[in-house]
């Protein structure tokens, strides 16, 4: 269930400061940095058109790249940050953090929804009413799942699933301690009308 890891491209910056950042923009590049795990600060410039193609795929924040940069050995990254243009909102510059695969991560994590068929309270028509798509889980580096699974088998109109519910890859727990929600089974309308209608006439 292990992602298999995305490879992103840079080459290394050179000069520092406002103006070698404004310089790499006018080439066509968006510039970075890559820090942590006890190592200097390495200023970077990514591929303008790639990392906007990249951006727009989504998930970006929750994506776990090997970085490849021209002279340096690979090192897997996660961003921690992407400034954009306020009026534009193209990005202007990208933080990237070090990890290795024993590393501790916080990561939002997808959240899929398996045997629909099997569940009579949407066979009797009731919705599905996700209320997290994505839940942010401390996960290992070196082994972030790809999703999560919710099995929908048996549940009910009125079933309200949590996270507690659920369960987890191995080494993965939930970021907040509360059981929180995660989805329910709602009743349809016309189910809830009539509810309320019984509701009013005991009243």
């Amino acid at each position: 269930m292990a992602k298999e890891i995305e490879t992103i491209e840079a080459v290394v910056r050179t000069g520092t400061g406002k103006g070698a950042a404004r310089a790499a923009r006018r080439e066509g590049y968006v510039p970075g940095i890559v820090y942590g795990d006890g190592k200097d600060p390495l200023a970077i410039n990514l591929d303008y058109n790639k990392l906007l193609t990249r951006l727009r795929k989504g998930r970006f924040m929750s994506t776990l790249f090997n970085l490849q940069v021209a002279g340096q050995d690979d090192v897997r990254v996660i961003c921690r940050g992407v400034q954009k243009d306020v009026v534009k909102d193209l990005p202007t510059h990208i933080d990237f953090m070090r990890t290795h695969r024993a590393s501790r991560i916080n990561l939002f994590i997808h959240v899929t929804f398996e045997n629909h068929e099997a569940a009579p309270g949407l066979k009797r028509g009731g919705t599905l009413t996700v209320v997290r798509p994505e839940v942010e889980l401390e996960v290992q580096a070196g082994d972030i799942p790809d999703h999560i699974t919710v099995d929908l088998t048996g549940k009910q109109i009125g079933d309200v699933i949590h996270i507690n519910d659920i369960a987890l890859p191995e080494g993965c727990k939930p970021t907040i301690d509360r059981n929180f929600v995660i989805a329910n089974i709602a009743a349809p309308s016309g189910l809830r009308s009539s509810d309320n209608e019984e509701a009013a006439a005991e009243e």
